[in-house]
């Protein structure tokens, strides 16, 4: 099959590639349709890793991914030839003692697409199994199926939190990750979110969604707005979802006394912290390792049209223009949110829908 391939650091290319599509009996085979270029394909891309997991060989990218079941394994009950899907990229060995305990994320042996050794989902089919694989619903695009994976990431942050109605967060950056986390906070019941960057571009799409006010800390310190709106009090949670070293320097100065602070952000580098100030407030922390438990209720979100991702997607590519696409994300355009790319067209939907 056709692939997009990351060959080296710096090197990408749309070539063919020997995948292995042999269907298992809890197994499901998925025309792919559309796919999201993330942060994580950027790094692979542009610095050959990220963190302990480095690239050793090509490796196919993608993991945000809707598709079309074409064929299902003989065990397979919930799905069946035809049905739209998106698919939970990380697998873990569900008979791990995390996933015993409901917390298959962290996984020690989750098999993760376009993590190495891994292929991912830029390509015409993969397989995967159906415990995994989630049917859209009918008002839920192919497109949006693909924002269900990044989207999971604020709802797991959201679900770590421990919202109670009412509260008042705090997101410190807004690129993809964050707006999505300050959305999962309002649908997890967060009355008002701030959120906070340097890129008036990116604010103001964060802005446009009711609940979520915008801050630009070129013009005033998040801390101060915060205390300002909060009557000197602070918010109830504070997401840092920038992942840059520098917002662990006044991080508490944001939470309220006994509130909770939620790193969903990934440092490229060890950071430092006031030990002291969070201890001082006894403000809880929490961490986000990708997701567990949420891709249903993403859906349901979407379904309802409590969640709206549509505005969030600024440009669409063919999969013949991928090595563009990709160019284009690494030039941080800063009226770009994210960017996908259409890996199939036309593909027929229904119980009769054959691929061979």
């Amino acid at each position: 099959m056709k692939a997009l391939v990351v060959e080296r650091k710096g090197e990408l290319a749309l070539r063919e590639i020997d995948i292995p599509l042999t269907v298992g009996p809890e197994d499901v085979k998925i025309a792919v349709h559309t796919v999201g270029i993330c942060a994580s394909d950027l790094h692979y891309y542009l610095h050959g890793g990220i963190g302990s997991y480095r690239l050793e060989m090509p490796m196919v990218l993608g993991h945000e991914a809707s598709g079309v079941v074409v064929e299902t394994g003989s065990k397979v009950v919930n799905l069946r030839i035809g049905d739209r899907v998106c698919m939970e990229p990380g697998v873990p060995n569900l008979s791990s003692r995390a996933s015993k305990l409901g917390r298959y994320n962290v996984d020690p042996d989750v098999v993760f697409w376009a993590t190495p050794p891994v292929h991912g989902a830029f390509t015409p089919f993969v397989v995967h199994p159906a415990a995994f694989t989630y049917r859209l619903p009918q008002s839920v695009s192919f497109a949006e199926g693909a924002m269900v994976e990044p989207f999971a990431i604020g709802m797991q942050a959201a679900t770590r939190a421990q919202i109670v109605p009412g509260d008042i967060a705090a997101v410190i950056g807004s690129g993809p990750i964050g707006i999505m986390t300050a959305l999962a906070a309002l649908a997890g019941g967060c009355s008002r979110v701030y959120i906070s960057d340097l890129s008036s571009e990116k604010l103001n799409v964060a802005g446009r969604y009711a609940g979520i006010h915008p801050v630009n800390v070129a013009d005033e310190p998040f801390a101060s707005v915060i205390s300002r709106e909060t009557d000197g009090w602070g918010a109830d949670i504070v997401f840092e979802a920038s992942g840059n070293a520098r917002a662990f320097k006044n991080l508490f100065d944001l939470v309220r006394p006994g509130g909770v602070a939620v790193i969903v952000g990934l440092p490229a580098e060890a950071v430092a912290f006031d030990v002291h100030a969070a201890v001082c407030k006894e403000v809880r922390i929490e961490t986000v390792m990708r997701y567990a438990n949420v891709f249903d209720r993403a859906l349901s979100l979407f379904a309802s049209g409590k969640v709206d991702l549509k505005p969030l997607i600024t440009g669409t590519y063919r999969f013949a223009d991928s090595v563009q696409a990709f160019e284009r994300a690494a030039s941080a355009n800063p009226t770009d949110v994210k960017l996908q790319i259409r890996v199939s067209e036309g593909i027929p939907t229904g119980r009769a829908a054959l691929f061979h």
